[in-house]
């Protein structure tokens, strides 16, 4: 049975979708995109994904394809025609097709595409494991906080990792943490969770968000600064946030072992809390 993916106002097989050759997503990588998560059926955060979307576009001077009410729709629709109790909507948006040239079109039409991944997110072995992780370069461009398809680097983060025997990689710029190839990093030292503050260098997690909130509720301390690769290997616990990791506690960095070589405290505390949360906000 083939996937039902939303392309440009239609509902088609995922065998039969089909964008044009000259889509600058395809050509210049212009083109942004947002990854929502389902749990038991229902999308998690919608409203910050959207409103992380708009800003996105706003940011590349790119018109939006439609309105947060058509969009949640299409999601709803898809999530539904695809029969999706877990996983993920993923959603692109690019300029749309022009002939090419580096200058933008006058007046273009965004392409619009949307399509679902089943993955098991709550009962996530990674949880329960942690992860390994090798510190890289940080040699992205200096826009980060847009939430851009430009994934090459990432993609090749990733994979230095899985050649390295880890699972992911964090990026270093300056001696100083940016972010996961796919996610935000945090670490824990003498009780105080300490995150990279917000700026051009990293993105703006929407469950990153949430996260900090939700600590913070709980009466943990938390430091919006940016902190050392030394520090990082240094500290009680470290863990990571994503849409769809939610959040995965790090056992070790390049070769050092943080704690006892198992998921810290503060993050299964905050996991716990973020599905709980997360569940009952969902639409």
């Amino acid at each position: 049975m083939t996937r039902t993916v939303y392309v440009n106002g239609d509902y088609v097989p995922e065998d039969q979708a089909r964008i044009s050759v000259f889509d600058r997503g395809f050509l210049f990588a212009d083109g942004v995109y947002e990854v929502t998560s389902v749990l038991d059926g229902k999308l998690i955060d919608f409203a910050g994904h959207a409103a992380r979307l708009a800003r996105s576009l706003a940011e590349l001077d790119m018109a939006a394809p439609c309105s947060d009410a058509e969009l949640l729709e299409i999601h709803r629709d898809l999530v539904a025609r695809n029969n999706v109790t877990e996983g993920l909507v993923y959603l692109q948006v690019t300029r749309g097709a022009a002939d090419r040239d580096f200058a933008y079109p006058e007046h273009p039409s965004p392409t619009l595409v949307l399509f679902t991944q089943h993955k098991i997110l709550a009962n996530s072995p990674v949880a329960e494991k942690g992860l390994k992780i090798i510190s890289v370069e940080d040699i992205r461009w200096g826009r980060r906080d847009i939430k851009t398809v430009q994934l090459l680097y990432p993609s090749m983060a990733k994979m230095m990792a899985k050649k390295a025997g880890a699972d992911d990689a964090w990026m270093v710029e300056d001696g100083l943490i940016t972010e996961g190839t796919s996610n935000n990093a945090y670490i824990v030292k003498g009780g105080r969770i300490i995150t990279r503050h917000l700026g051009n260098e990293i993105l703006a997690g929407i469950t990153r968000t949430a996260i900090l909130r939700f600590a913070r509720e709980a009466q943990m301390v938390v430091e919006e600064r940016a902190f050392t690769l030394e520090e990082a290997k240094a500290a009680d616990e470290a863990f990571i946030t994503s849409a769809t990791s939610f959040v995965h506690p790090v056992v070790q960095i390049d070769d050092a072992v943080l704690g006892n070589g198992t998921p810290g405290p503060v993050a299964r505390r905050l996991r716990e809390i973020y599905l709980e949360a997360c569940r009952s906000a969902a639409i």
